[in-house]
C-alpha cells in the first residue's frame, strides 16, 4: 500500500499571526533496526535491560517559530487529496505548533538531580505528616549512597528493583539510588494483595524489593510465591531487614555505570490493567527525561514552589508530575501517603502549597466538599488534573470557589512517559473541557472508528494516535501485545476517542472499549458521569453499559447520593439526565451505592461495576 501523509504545520505571517498549511509528505521509511530484531515493528523484548527489540526512529515535528508558543493557532485542512496509486490513503498528521525541545541524553537520576549542588540547602521533600524534611544536598548524597550500598550488596546493571511504598520523603531517594546503579524500577501499587505482587515480580524477573514496615507483610509473602528474591529492605525499620536508613552510612564506592539512555530502561510501571492484564511498561531514561523537557515550558515549576505529592510515585503521572519534575527545578515536594480529605486541606493550608496536581475525585471533592470551606487554601495558585477525564462544568466550580485561574488539563498514559497534551499555565481562556494542545516534537492523528485505516480532520471524533520519543519501549516480553498497541511505523494508538477543534485543542471523549451501542448510536460514559456530577444531589457517579431484555445495551448510573440528598430517587436521576441529552443517551437504568471503585490515578474501575452486575 502506498499513502501520502496531510501534514498540518503552522507557520507565523508577515502581521505576526499564526496561519495554518496542510502539505503533503512522504511516508517515511520502514523503521531501522540495528543490532538483533525479531519483529518489524519492535521485536520480542525480554528483559529492560536486553531487549531483542529495537527502537523505532521517530523523526521529531518541525520547528516553528518561537512566537508560536504564545500564539492561538487556527489550522485548516485547504488542500486534502487523495493519492491516485492503488489503494492509496491520505494520512492527515497534526504536529505540535510549539518550538522543539531537546533530547534529553542523560541518566533519569542526572536529568532530575543534576542541580541539586545548586539548591543545597533548599528543602527538597517534606513529609506532609509530620514535617520532616530533606534538603536537595542531602537528596543527592542520600541516594548516592544507597546506591554504593545497593551495588555493594549485588545489584547489577540489567536487575529489577520492585519498590513497594506509598509517597514518603525516602521514595525518590531509592528510585534514583537503583537507577544510578543500573536497575530498572518496577513501581508496586502499595495495596496490592501478595498474589497480584507476586505476579509482578515473575513478570520483570525483580531480584530487589524496597517496601515500608507496614507492608512488610504484604511484600515477604508476595517474595516467597514469587521465588528468586535476593532481598527484602524496608525504607523505615523492621526486625530482621536491613533499613535504607542503614545503608547511608555506607563506605562503598559510588557504582560507575555505563548507562544508555534511549535504550536502557529507567521505570517499569505496569498499565492499571482497567482493560486487561497489567503489563509491564519499559520506559527508557531518554522518553522519561525528554518528556519532562516537553512539559515543563508549560507549567513551568520553579525554585519556591510547594508541591503536594498526594497522587501516588507509583503512578507514572505521580512519577512524572510530583517527583522528577518539581525535583528537576529546585520546587519543594510536600509527600502524603495516601488521599484523605481533611489531611490534604490541612497540608495546603499548613505548608502553603502553591501547585496542585490532581485526578478528577480531588476536583470534585475541592468543588463540593463542605470541608472545604474551614481551611484556608489562599497560597494555591493553579490546579492541573489529568489521568481521567474532566468535566468542564466542575473544573468550573473547583475555580470559581478556590478564587483561582481555570483548572487546567493534561493528557497522556503510561506507555507516553506520560504527557502529550498540556494546558499551557500561560494559556489565556482555553476553551472549557479541552485537555490542551500537542507537546513539542509530538506527532498525533485520529482514526476512523468505523475504518481504523481512515484517517479523520478537525471535528471529526476518533481514536487518537500519537508518535514522538516519549513513546514506550515496549511492553516487556509482549511482542503481540507492543504490535497490537504500536503499529509499523511507530503510532501508539491509545484506544482513546477525541477530536481537534480548529485552534489545534484536544478533547477527550472515552475510551474505545468504554462506548456503549445503543441501537447502534455510541454513547460515551464520560459524559453522561460529567453531566450527573453538575446534580446537587450527587457526589459521584459511574456510568457501564448493561443489557436489557430485549438484548439492546443501555447506559446504567451507579451513583453516590450527597449527604443532604437522600431523598433523591431513580426517577429523578434519570429525568434530570434525559432533559439534558439526545434521547438516545438517556440513562435507562440507576443504582445507588456508597462508593464508586477508582484506580490510584482516579480513573474508574468499569470492569469492577461490570463483574457486580454479571454477579
Amino acid at each position: 500500500m502506498t499513502a501520502r501523509i496531510l501534514t498540518l504545520r503552522t507557520r507565523t505571517g508577515p502581521s505576526g499571526a499564526t496561519t495554518g498549511t496542510a502539505q503533503y509528505r512522504r511516508p517515511r521509511t520502514a523503521p531501522r533496526h540495528h543490532g538483533h530484531s525479531t519483529s518489524p515493528r519492535t521485536g520480542t523484548a525480554q528483559h529492560p535491560q536486553h531487549p531483542t527489540s529495537q527502537r523505532h526512529h521517530v523523526a521529531p515535528a518541525q520547528r516553528t517559530p518561537a512566537s508560536a508558543q504564545r500564539t492561538r493557532t487556527r489550522r485548516t485542512v485547504t488542500s486534502c487529496r487523495r493519492t491516485t496509486a492503488s489503494k492509496g490513503i491520505v494520512l492527515m498528521v497534526f504536529h505540535s505548533e510549539y518550538a522543539d525541545t531537546a533530547d534529553i541524553e542523560l541518566p533519569v537520576h542526572e536529568a532530575v538531580l543534576g542541580r541539586a549542588a545548586e539548591y543545597g540547602d533548599s528543602p527538597a521533600l517534606v513529609d506532609g505528616t509530620n514535617g520532616t524534611t530533606l534538603s536537595y544536598a542531602q537528596l543527592d548524597a542520600f541516594h548516592r549512597r544507597i546506591a554504593a550500598a545497593l551495588a555493594a550488596s549485588g545489584l547489577r546493571k540489567g536487575d529489577v528493583l520492585a519498590l513497594h511504598s506509598p509517597n514518603t520523603i525516602a521514595y525518590p531517594a531509592v528510585f534514583f539510588a537503583a537507577t544510578r546503579a543500573g536497575a530498572s524500577v518496577t513501581t508496586v501499587h502499595p495495596l496490592s494483595t501478595p498474589e497480584e505482587f507476586a505476579k509482578q515480580l515473575r513478570d520483570s524477573s525483580a531480584r530487589w524489593i524496597v517496601t515500608v514496615s507496614p507492608l512488610l507483610g504484604t511484600a515477604r509473602r508476595a517474595a516467597a510465591l514469587a521465588g528468586g528474591i535476593e532481598e527484602v529492605l524496608v525504607c523505615d525499620s523492621a526486625p530482621g531487614h536491613r533499613s535504607v536508613l542503614d545503608l547511608l552510612a555506607s563506605t562503598d564506592p559510588e557504582p560507575q555505570v555505563d548507562i544508555d539512555p534511549r535504550t536502557d530502561v529507567a521505570a517499569l510501571p505496569y498499565s492499571s490493567g482497567t482493560t486487561g492484564v497489567p503489563k509491564g511498561v519499559m520506559l527508557t531514561h531518554h522518553s522519561i527525561a525528554t518528556n519532562m523537557a516537553q512539559l515543563h515550558p508549560f507549567i513551568p515549576v520553579k525554585p519556591g514552589d510547594r508541591v503536594l505529592a498526594v497522587l501516588p510515585f507509583f503512578h507514572i503521572y505521580g512519577l512524572t508530575a510530583l517527583m522528577n519534575i518539581p525535583l528537576s527545578h529546585g520546587a519543594t515536594v510536600v509527600t502524603l501517603p495516601r488521599f484523605d480529605l481533611e489531611q490534604f486541606l490541612k497540608a495546603i493550608q499548613d505548608e502553603r502549597i502553591n501547585a496542585l496536581f490532581v485526578a478528577p475525585p480531588i476536583v470534585l471533592a475541592l468543588a463540593k466538599h463542605p470541608a472545604v470551606e474551614r481551611y484556608d487554601l489562599s497560597s494555591v495558585e493553579y490546579v492541573v488534573s489529568a489521568a481521567a477525564p474532566l468535566d468542564a462544568a466542575l473544573a468550573k466550580a473547583c475555580a470559581d470557589r478556590l478564587g483561582i485561574r481555570p483548572v487546567l488539563q493534561a493528557y497522556g498514559m503510561t506507555e507516553l512517559s506520560p504527557g502529550t497534551h498540556v494546558v499551557p499555565l500561560s494559556a489565556e481562556n482555553p476553551p472549557p473541557g479541552t485537555v490542551g494542545k500537542l507537546l513539542p516534537r509530538t506527532e498525533m492523528r485520529i482514526l476512523s472508528l468505523h475504518d481504523p485505516g481512515k484517517d479523520l480532520g478537525v471535528g471529526e471524533e476518533g481514536e487518537i494516535a500519537i508518535r514522538g520519543p516519549q513513546r514506550m519501549k515496549g511492553y516487556l516480553g509482549r511482542p503481540d501485545a507492543t504490535d497490537a498497541m504500536i503499529d509499523a511505523d511507530g503510532w501508539l494508538h491509545t484506544g482513546d476517542v477525541g477530536r481537534v477543534d480548529d485552534d489545534g485543542w484536544l478533547y477527550v471523549v472515552d475510551r474505545v472499549k468504554e462506548l456503549i451501542k445503543y441501537k447502534g448510536y455510541q454513547v460515551a460514559p464520560a459524559e453522561l458521569e460529567a453531566l450527573l456530577l453538575t446534580h446537587d444531589g450527587i457526589a459521584d457517579a459511574a456510568v457501564i453499559g448493561v443489557y436489557d431484555a430485549d438484548g439492546n445495551e443501555v447506559p446504567k448510573a451507579y451513583v453516590v447520593r450527597q449527604p443532604h440528598a437522600a431523598d433523591l430517587t431513580e426517577a429523578d436521576v434519570m429525568t434530570y439526565v434525559a432533559e439534558r441529552v439526545a434521547p438516545y443517551k438517556k440513562v435507562r437504568r440507576v443504582e445507588f451505592t456508597d462508593g464508586v471503585p477508582r484506580a490510584a490515578s482516579g480513573k474508574i474501575l468499569r470492569r469492577e461495576l461490570r463483574e457486580r452486575e454479571r454477579a
